[in-house]
């Protein structure tokens, strides 16, 4: 079961410059796991202390924002892809 992680420039350092992991997973949680393990320190980046995603990362299946699925929780099926947004702070 492949699955593509989309990576944000921000964090491409910490995946050797890669825009895109390919992961095996059956859940977003597996996914960032299974990313974590091949990229030590990214998912620190992405998740806070407790475990969840950070108030200001975004993180989709597909074009679903997981918040309004089942969080890390949310199933993936295989060639399901994950988009990694950091949100963009701005204005006057």
């Amino acid at each position: 079961m492949a699955n593509l992680i989309r990576i944000p420039t921000p964090l491409r350092n910490l995946t050797g410059n890669a825009p895109e992991v390919t992961v095996n997973a059956t859940t977003v949680g597996e996914a960032l796991a299974s990313l974590e393990t091949m990229h030590s320190g990214i998912k620190a980046r992405i998740c806070d202390e407790e475990g969840n995603v950070r108030r200001f990362v975004n993180v989709f299946v597909n074009d679903e924002d997981i918040r309004f699925l089942d969080n890390l929780n949310t199933p993936l099926k295989d060639g399901d892809s994950l988009s990694i947004v950091p949100a963009i702070a701005g204005g006057r």
